[in-house]
């Protein structure tokens, strides 16, 4: 995408060159150069003018985002080495004792026997446990998803890999299933361009499903990842791997393949940033995929490819949302699967460096991602975990992950961590019916979830290079503390009104665009929300099932003193376990929320569509906040609409409104509560009232 500034107005376009080859692309300030080894060479131009134009064409043509279930925007725990069952209960259980919302619990390939697909390791995750475990978890709506990697363990006893070759699915070279190596030691790769492959796969998840029912799967290692390199054998005269030592070293008898094109060709691409042979700890790129594809033309299309098989055999199996993460993607990836980063390290520079990495799969149109929290490895320090859970808290896609040689890292595991936790998650499980409505937007325009803040202030510069904030939607901006030792922000608050979301008394009234200085004490998360917006928020809870059952709030925002302006905001709410995302047959509901201040007088009002799926869920709105009012006091509330209770109350309180680098002292603004509510969600309401005026 790019974007430009001229005479004070942005324009913003988008270019796409589809190809799945090799190549290299060199950025040099003014220019843009692709070298392509291969393929064709499809560009595609998306006009825009704005930022959020360019996403919307872009998706058009590549797919829409896939709509998630609600709970996937709850918070994720996992870890590679859950050696058994009782470690995974006791997480369950130690977040629940140190009131730290949990939806997802996570095995990375703990749970398999030999690390084999679909298996389940009789001695340690015995199947009638995990059963009597899942129906635990899942009476009280926590969910349970498992790792797949697409290396199919080669073994005359295992019945996944005897299917996949009685039904010829895997890649070939020279004719014979292509032999690598990943976790469970010599392995064949499944083609998933082969229609039998699609089926075979589908099948298997099935059977897995019957043996354990999971609730989304996890694909990784699908670039694919081989610990080997070239043309390999099972080794005769040795146990490869042998149990000792990390099993990442390869152990077949392998040759390097250089005698074609496709493995050394000519122009020698900067593969893993060493520029090392193309087919360097992959799928050798002269084996052949079906109908004769090349793995030179169609590496690039491997996680993509297995992305949508295993949508259409989740879909398939009970006719539920899928919900699938993978590491590889590719364009139009966003259709099938969510994504996380990969093995982030655990370093202050990659908490910093995930911001932009998550923006640019928002903008790739993958807006469901997030990186691991505190860092897959190494060890993170008590301060790091801090401030990295208070910006993934925000992350679309929010999980806490560790490798199996770092020490133990759940957000309990510090109880400085478990406030900062409490405090920052606390906030997200009141966003969530925003967020999951921000789905809804992604999955029918592409919108990311989360933004830089140019999408939403394209004309204003500054904010063009900055990735240190951004934005959820288009006015919830989050400022995190992202250096060590630091417990104060240097934020830029782009012009206009901004209202903290931890403490609504306080205010920022930004002239022209500022950077101002925030005090940030460590359990302390910056979040504001920008003026003319309405923002539907419920309680909270422990789980998001819990959460989404509570009375809702609509906060408010006028530009702070206005008296005149306008604020709106939108909320959907869907079976969040059908398949499609969309209004009609009485499983979701959709309202617009509108606001106006006008010669002294506040209104707040709904306009509802399909209000069926709300009424039947029997949610209510309870509470309004305006913020930004300018008056002394106010009066005459008025309420139409059903369930207008007697019970109603209006409190007035002022805020404090911090105007920097101005002459005037701070300024006040005044905040408006009417509470006592039961305004049914699904109906249509209006509140009024009149402020009272300075003289």
């Amino acid at each position: 995408m790019d974007l430009r500034n001229a005479g004070g107005k942005a324009s913003a376009h988008g270019v796409l060159l589809l190809n799945s080859n090799g190549m290299d692309v060199f950025y040099r300030g003014s220019s843009l150069t692709y070298k392509v080894i291969g393929g064709v060479f499809d560009f595609y131009f998306f006009a825009g003018p704005t930022p959020l134009g360019v996403v919307d064409q872009y998706t058009q043509f590549i797919g829409r985002p896939a709509p998630m279930p609600y709970w996937a925007f709850g918070f994720h725990q996992c870890r590679w080495g859950y050696h058994n069952l009782s470690v995974v209960e006791d997480v369950v259980a130690n977040y629940q004792k140190a009131k730290i919302p949990l939806d997802v619990i996570w095995n990375d390939d703990d749970h398999m026997d030999g690390h084999k697909d679909f298996t389940l390791n009789p001695v340690n995750y015995p199947r009638p446990k995990l059963l009597a475990f899942l129906e635990k978890i899942h009476n009280i709506g926590m969910k349970y998803i498992v790792i797949i990697d697409p290396g199919i363990g080669i073994n005359s006893t295992y019945g996944v890999y005897q299917r996949g070759l009685a039904n010829d699915v895997f890649i070939k070279y020279d004719g014979e299933p292509y032999v690598a190596q990943v976790w469970p030691g010599a392995v064949n790769f499944p083609d998933f361009l082969n229609p039998k492959t699609v089926e075979w796969w589908g099948d298997e998840i099935r059977r897995f499903h019957e043996l354990v029912p999971v609730d989304g799967l996890w694909i990784d290692m699908n670039e694919a990842s081989n610990f080997c390199s070239g043309k390999c054998t099972i080794p005769k005269d040795r146990i490869c791997p042998n149990g000792t030592g990390p099993g990442w070293i390869c152990c077949l008898d392998c040759k390097n393949i250089t005698k074609t094109r496709w493995d050394d060709p000519p122009y020698k691409i900067n593969a893993s940033g060493l520029q090392v042979p193309i087919g360097f700890k992959t799928i050798a790129t002269s084996a052949v995929h079906y109908n004769g594809v090349l793995e030179y033309d169609a590496h690039s299309l491997y996680g993509f490819s297995q992305s949508i098989a295993t949508h259409k055999a989740l879909q398939g199996l009970e006719g539920k949302r899928p919900f699938i993460l993978s590491r590889s993607t590719y364009v139009g990836s966003g259709k099938y699967a969510a994504h996380w980063t990969g093995d982030n390290q655990g370093t202050w520079e990659d908490l910093k460096y995930s911001i932009s990495t998550m923006l640019n799969f928002g903008i790739f149109g993958v807006p469901m991602v997030g990186s691991d929290i505190c860092g897959f490895y190494p060890a993170p320090t008590e301060e790091l975990c801090n401030r990295w859970i208070e910006v993934g808290a925000f992350y679309p896609f929010s999980r806490d992950h560790a490798n199996y040689y770092s020490p133990r890292q759940e957000l309990y595991q510090w109880e400085s961590v478990a406030e900062s936790a409490r405090n920052a998650l606390g906030l997200r499980y009141r966003l969530l019916p925003y967020l999951y409505t921000l789905n809804y937007e992604a999955h029918t325009t592409g919108a990311p979830i989360a933004r830089p803040l140019f999408f939403s202030f394209p004309d204003f510069v500054e904010t063009y290079g900055l990735s240190t904030q951004f934005l959820l939607g288009s006015g919830v901006m989050v400022s995190p503390v992202l250096e060590q030792g630091k417990t104060e922000v240097k934020a830029l608050f782009p012009p206009g009104s901004w209202f903290s979301l931890f403490d609504m008394t306080q205010a920022i009234s930004s002239k022209g665009g500022q950077y101002v200085t925030l005090d940030t004490p460590l359990h302390a998360v910056n979040v504001h929300v920008y003026q003319s917006m309405i923002l539907p928020m419920q309680q909270g809870g422990m789980i998001s099932k819990e959460a989404r059952t509570t009375p809702f709030s609509l906060v408010v925002t006028f530009p702070a003193g206005a008296r005149d302006a306008e604020a709106k905001g939108q909320l959907f709410l869907d079976d969040d376990e059908l398949p499609e995302m969309k209004l009609g047959g009485g499983s979701a509901t959709y309202v617009n929320f509108y606001a106006t201040i006008s010669k002294g007088k506040v209104k707040v009002w709904s306009e509802v569509q399909e209000g069926k799926f709300a009424l039947k869920n029997g949610w209510i709105v309870q509470k309004v906040s305006v913020l930004g009012l300018d008056g002394i006091g106010a009066s005459d509330l008025e309420i139409d609409g059903d369930g207008a209770a007697e019970n109603a109350e209006m409190s007035v309180s002022q805020q404090n409104l911090l105007v920097p680098f101005s002459d005037v002292e701070d300024m006040k603004s005044m905040m408006v509560d009417v509470s006592g509510l039961k305004l049914p969600l699904g109906k249509n309401f209006a509140i009024s009232w009149k402020m009272g005026m300075k003289g």
